[in-house]
């Protein structure tokens, strides 16, 4: 499968379908912010639940109530600390969290009227006004002494590391790539996150001092987990997923029109004129995740004029929420169901168009129908997923595994001594920005309970 990267001029695909106006209005944030006067209207309506079920949803547990209710009181940076207590990456959740499946789907307003209060604006209305001031509401405790080494800048090291930061341990972070985020940085659509906002949390977290980020320097090829723990009292990893699923169909490594949705996604990301991106008007995408989404809606937004998400299964099974499925669709995608790929046409070196087979479920077993038919494509992309190599581990055969992630127990440790996990790598993770932020605060909190214990003994 080809990158965007090594194919910037697509064969038979045209870049630059829309000026650079258009483009800029196309890729504008999504939900503008809310004004003092908006969000002091939305948290009035706020019933300020006892036990409330919107904080029970939220993957960090977030004290929702106690947050809307500073901002009622007109204390927004109140509120952020709050936010910031639990979230660290408070500000990016409130653009990208599924709010609409988690505590805004259990908001008391949302059974009562349809209506949820609208949490995770007023969420980013707090944490905006805090990022704001350039201060960062949290200060280090004396140092310990202790050394913690991270492998991944992503929201799982990032999380990790604040907090073993405020804890006043030294933290070393080592991140693959030229910039640190991770997927915030590189696998978001850029219209949830415009205006450079995943670089801005990065510095506002690192503000906080007594963290180093090495970029360029990756697990299994600049280092390894047995130097690692020699060198530094604990090892996080918050490693990701860096490889992709492959289709599996013959011609698919050839054909330089059949993409990686994830890195052209990045590529996109990282693009100074977008409008020099290859594009193609008639566009495939293959899964029925968030990526499978992104990269739709982004074509879309780029100037394609007909693309299609086809999932092997019902509408109801996409990992993809609802509210992201009707963005697609309100975007002019659309989502065709019960169908998998079986073969892929070429024209001339390039994909021309996808056969699919329709599909159907037989007592919870995917078979194929037998019946077949075909999509015009100019672009093929495949967002059937990520997984974890076995060389991600850096050589440390101790590590065990699940269905291709990092086994860890409640705390995240691993089965290595010395070693935490976190975010996408491991087995059961959620595959979220919040759910990653959690995973590296619960294994902050257990590196520093065992560092504490070590220098009591």
């Amino acid at each position: 499968m080809t990158t965007v990267r090594e194919t910037n001029a697509l064969p038979g695909v045209a870049a630059g379908l829309l000026d650079a106006e258009t483009l800029a209005a196309n890729f504008g944030d999504l939900h503008p912010p809310l004004g003092r006067h908006e969000a002091l209207v939305e948290a009035d309506r706020c019933y300020f639940c006892y036990d409330a079920p919107c904080q029970q949803a939220c993957p960090t547990s977030i004290d929702i109530p106690l947050f809307i209710r500073e901002i009622a009181a007109e204390n927004p940076l109140g509120a952020a600390r709050t936010i910031l207590e639990e979230n660290i990456m408070g500000g990016m959740c409130a653009r990208v969290c599924p709010t609409e499946t988690l505590c805004q789907e259990a908001c008391v307003r949302e059974e009562a009227e349809g209506k949820p209060v609208r949490i995770g604006l007023l969420q980013r209305y707090a944490t905006d006004a805090i990022m704001q001031t350039g201060r960062n509401p949290f200060t280090r405790a004396a140092p310990t002494g202790k050394r913690v080494a991270i492998v991944g800048a992503g929201p799982a090291g990032l999380s990790c590391a604040h907090a073993l930061a405020v804890s006043g341990h030294d933290v070393t972070i080592f991140e693959a790539r030229d910039k640190s985020a991770g997927l915030n940085e590189y696998g978001i659509a850029a219209y949830k996150t415009p205006g450079g906002f995943a670089q801005k949390e990065v510095d506002f977290i690192l503000s906080i001092g007594g963290i180093e980020v090495k970029h360029g320097v990756a697990l299994g090829r600049d280092i390894d987990l047995a130097s690692l723990r020699r060198d530094y009292d604990a090892v996080f990893l918050g490693l990701g997923l860096a490889a992709v699923n492959k289709l599996g169909l013959t011609g698919e490594a050839a054909s330089a029109n059949v993409l990686d949705a994830v890195n052209y996604i990045a590529e996109l990301r990282q693009a100074e004129d977008l409008a020099s991106l290859p594009v193609g008007r008639r566009i495939v995408v293959i899964g029925g995740g968030m990526t499978a989404v992104d990269v739709a809606v982004q074509a879309k937004l780029l100037g394609a004029e007909l693309v299609t998400i086809v999932y092997r299964r019902g509408q109801e099974h996409m990992k993809a929420s609802g509210y992201e499925q009707d963005l697609a669709q309100t975007h002019g995608v659309l989502i065709r169901t019960w169908a998998r790929p079986v073969a892929l046409e070429d024209a001339h070196g390039k994909v021309s168009g996808v056969v699919f087979e329709r599909t159907r479920d037989e007592n919870g077993k995917l078979v194929g129908a037998g019946e077949t038919f075909r999509l015009d494509a100019d672009i093929v992309f495949s967002a059937i997923g990520q997984l974890l190599t076995p060389s991600s581990f850096g050589g440390e055969s101790a590590l065990k595994g699940k269905d291709g992630r990092i086994l860890v127990d409640e705390e995240r440790r691993t089965s290595a001594p010395g070693i935490w996990a976190g975010g996408d790598c491991i087995y059961g993770g959620q595959d979220l920005t919040v759910g990653a932020v959690e995973d590296g605060k619960q294994a902050a909190r257990s590196i520093d309970a065992a560092l504490r214990a070590g220098l009591k003994s």
